[in-house]
């Protein structure tokens, strides 16, 4: 595991410097709410902050002994939770796992002053666990900070909100991506590739080079230029296909053809534009222009965010997929 200091978060100087601020000057509050979207660093800079908090410093000094539990993953006082899937069920956070977090932190800590809690996509608890977690925020039992992380406020109970104090963190820089990927040994084309396409997410980023995902970009981009052509009985073919997709995997493709259709409206605006998400694909994506209206995007981008928004629950991603390409070919 990387030792865990501020120096090894990129970006979030201003949200950084606040964090430690609270540390130094004792007003770190008992629960915090990082949001933002994913892999851009929230849970790393959690984690950082819990091990500065256990060591008793605005920054991990790396040689206590609470400095090197954190960096072996394996302090007492610490205590990560994260969702589960079970099946091809959508990953939650469930109440047993709530409880038995709530028991270990209700008693004294072992090592340290303190315990720190790190919930992880906080907005995947069911309604069971958040009301019980609300309890626990109401009524916290012993030293213990909360380090809630969800990608927006509304995700959450607005009784678990108010309690919190809440810090948000933006999308990085397409520049600052590319260098984080590079001093990881991925190469300067592949590294500006990526980055274009990760919107401002070091984790989307690796995980798109880990996942194929340029491959992926490549069966949204055929999808898309043959959507004016798409038939009954080849949008059941797909469907069928797709349908077969691990949910993660399909999900990479609906974020990859959602950028598709950005990158659409931002050639009919500007076709010099340097906004495009794949500007390698600026040529290809000019030429298509003509198959669809500004309108027709705007809806197509609507039905894709809603469908997005249905792949984080439990459904039938078959029929899912059969209704949302009914609703396109509604838009042409």
């Amino acid at each position: 595991m990387e030792k865990l200091s501020w120096e090894i978060i990129a970006g979030h100087e201003a949200q950084q410097a606040e964090l430690r601020a609270m540390l130094r000057e004792g007003r770190l509050p008992h629960a915090l709410l990082f949001v933002g979207e994913k892999g851009i660093g929230k849970k790393l800079c959690g984690r950082v902050l819990a091990a500065a908090i256990l060591c008793g410093q605005d920054s991990p000094c790396g040689q206590c002994a609470n400095c090197k539990a954190m960096n072996l993953g394996a302090h007492p006082d610490y205590y990560e939770l994260v969702p589960e899937a079970r099946g091809k069920s959508a990953p939650i956070i469930r109440i047993e796992e709530m409880r038995s977090m709530q028991t270990t932190v209700s008693r004294s800590a072992v090592q340290a002053d303190r315990r720190v809690v790190l919930i992880d996509d906080a907005e995947a608890m069911n309604e069971a666990a958040a009301n019980s977690l609300l309890k626990t925020l109401e009524e916290p039992a012993g030293d213990v900070t909360f380090i809630l992380i969800a990608r927006s406020r509304s995700a959450l109970l607005d009784t678990i909100v108010s309690r919190c104090i809440p810090i948000s963190f933006g999308m990085l820089p397409q520049e600052k991506v590319t260098e984080v990927l590079k001093r990881q040994g991925i190469a300067e084309d592949m590294a500006d590739k990526l980055a274009s396409l990760a919107d401002g997410s070091i984790g989307r980023a690796l995980k798109l080079q880990a996942d194929g995902g340029l491959e992926i970009r490549d069966k949204a981009l055929a999808f898309l230029l043959g959507l004016p052509e798409l038939s009954l009985t080849k949008l059941w073919q797909e469907a069928a296909a797709m349908g077969e997709w691990e949910r993660a995997q399909l999900t990479e493709w609906t974020v990859c053809f959602n950028m598709l259709l950005r990158d659409l409206l931002v050639l009919y605006g500007d076709g010099d534009s340097e906004l495009l998400y794949h500007r390698d694909l600026r040529g290809r994506l000019a030429e298509f222009l003509p198959s669809f209206t500004q309108r027709q995007l705007f809806a197509m981008a609507a039905e894709t965010k809603e469908f997005l928004r249905r792949l984080q629950s439990n459904v039938n991603l078959r029929l899912q997929l059969e209704g949302f390409f009914i609703r396109l070919l509604d838009c042409r």
